[in-house]
């Protein structure tokens, strides 16, 4: 008899979709579905996807509609530009309630899942992982470390969860980690006999920093034998305008990408492509010059942005 129930949970639309369900989101449900074999997969939204890939999808899904945290919703930033990432606020909350009533294994839907999650880990109270934390930073040396909350497992009911909800508002300031990944650490430190920790490896093996992030999308890197799944970072690449990681964006995770690449990702995710995807070698090649001519012209926006900084 497990403590956590083998039931995953993904949320997802907390904002109007504007863009059909993205391919890297099938992926990560449905290498869940392959490699985890679940007894439920839940699919928690507030604004229903929509486009060829969820259609394909969501007849594998529980549905749940839920409502947004008032406070969250509400909270008025310091800084304008963060208004951006008010529905990730949003879901570092809703993951916590949901794990709280339901019990289960949460996992961001910039996922990809490699080998199926250990039974013994499953015998656990919570579940969490270290992700890499830059001790350079002041918060992140004052917290002492990071616990990424992209996945996260807890029985029903789970203490550690209750206390990480008891705090998250007090220790929210508008930033993407006091309350997400700073906190459960510290609280880790406080209660350890609530949580059981996961080194990097097992989640979070191809970390958030330009080399992590390009070992993913753009080289071919093999992985150790306990990576049970890895994050994606899309925040950190999903726009094409936003260049400081990598010139890789959402527009080059195609199934062409996918099924004739040669990176991590790629590799990864093939066995996961459905057979009737529409992919050839020649789409491959012509979006492979497509974006070389991309990263030319994107590299001498940059360097003309730095002259004129």
């Amino acid at each position: 008899m497990t403590n956590i129930p083998k039931v995953f949970h993904f949320v997802f639309g907390l904002r109007e979709q504007t863009e059909p369900f993205h391919l890297s989101h099938y992926m990560a449900i449905q290498s869940c579905i392959r490699v985890n074999k679940p007894d439920k997969v839940y699919f928690h939204y507030e604004h229903l996807p929509y486009g060829p890939w969820w259609e394909q999808i969501k007849g594998s899904l529980t549905l749940n509609k839920i409502k947004k945290d008032q406070f969250m919703a509400a909270y008025t930033y310091g800084n304008p530009s963060l208004e951006a990432y008010r529905y990730a606020h949003i879901s570092d909350v809703s993951r916590l309630q949901i794990l709280l009533v339901y019990g289960g294994v949460y996992a961001d839907i910039d996922t990809i899942f490699i080998k199926p999650i250990p039974e013994e880990l499953y015998q656990y109270p919570c579940v969490m992982g270290h992700e890499k934390a830059d001790l350079h930073a002041p918060a992140a040396a004052a917290a002492g470390g990071s616990l990424c909350n992209a996945f996260i497992m807890a029985e029903k009911n789970a203490s550690f969860i209750q206390h990480w909800l008891d705090h998250i508002f007090d220790e929210f300031d508008g930033s993407w980690s006091a309350h997400s990944t700073f906190l459960p650490y510290r609280l880790s430190q406080a209660y350890p006999d609530t949580i059981h920790v996961e080194p990097e490896q097992s989640f979070f093996h191809l970390d958030w920093t330009r080399e992590g992030i390009r070992s993913l999308f753009t080289q071919n890197v093999e992985l150790p034998g306990h990576v049970y799944s890895l994050h994606l970072w899309s925040h950190l690449w999903w726009n094409r305008e936003r260049t400081d990681f990598t010139f890789f964006h959402e527009g080059r995770l195609t199934p062409d990408y996918i099924r004739y690449g040669n990176t991590t990702y790629s590799r990864l995710a093939k066995p996961f492509l459905p057979e009737t995807a529409a992919a050839s070698p020649g789409g491959y090649r012509a979006e492979r010059r497509k974006a070389l001519l991309e990263n030319i012209r994107l590299f001498l926006a940059r360097r003309m942005r730095k002259r004129h900084a």
